[in-house]
C-alpha cells in the first residue's frame, strides 16, 4: 500500500491542475473568492501572479523560486510572490496549502486558474501563464 501510494505521489508532484472556478457563481461571489494584494502583501501582476508558499528548508523551494523567477523576467505582467508558510497561517487554511512549495497560479484580477505541490516544472509554469491571460475556460475539461 505504501508503494502505491509512493507512486501517486510522485507523479502528482509538481504537477500544475487546474483549479474549478464556481460556475454558477455571483459576480459578487467570485469578487470575494479573488486573491488582493492585501492577502498577499504585493502588488499582484497586470497579467497575471505567480504565489509560491515556502518554508525556510525547504529545498525544492529553493529551485522552484528561480524556476519563478525567470518565467517572471521572462514574461511582461507577470510577477512572483513568495509567501513564508510558517508566517502566514490564515493564508495556508485558506488555500489548503498541505506541503511546501505550494505554487498558486492567478490572472489578472486575482482569480487561482492553476495550482501545483511540488516543484513545478518551467515549461509548465509557462503554459499555465497563458492559461491565466487567456482564459481557463478550455481547461477545465480535463
Amino acid at each position: 500500500m505504501g508503494v502505491l501510494i509512493g507512486l501517486v505521489m510522485r507523479r502528482r508532484d509538481g504537477r500544475l491542475r487546474a483549479v474549478r472556478q464556481p460556475d454558477q457563481a455571483s459576480t459578487d461571489e467570485r469578487a470575494r473568492s479573488a486573491v488582493t494584494s492585501g492577502d498577499i502583501g504585493a502588488d499582484l501582476g497586470e497579467r497575471a501572479t505567480l504565489v509560491q508558499f515556502s518554508t525556510a528548508f525547504c529545498q525544492p523551494c529553493r529551485a522552484t523560486r528561480r524556476v519563478l523567477d525567470e518565467v517572471a523576467a521572462m514574461v511582461p505582467g507577470v510577477r512572483h510572490v513568495e509567501i513564508d508558510a510558517e508566517s502566514r497561517l490564515d493564508l495556508v487554511k485558506r488555500f489548503d496549502v498541505m506541503r511546501t512549495p505550494t505554487v498558486l497560479i492567478l490572472d489578472h484580477s486575482g482569480h487561482i486558474v492553476k495550482r501545483a505541490s511540488g516543484q513545478p516544472r518551467k515549461v509548465d509554469v509557462i503554459a499555465a501563464i497563458g492559461v491565466a491571460v487567456d482564459g481557463p475556460s478550455h481547461e477545465l475539461s480535463q
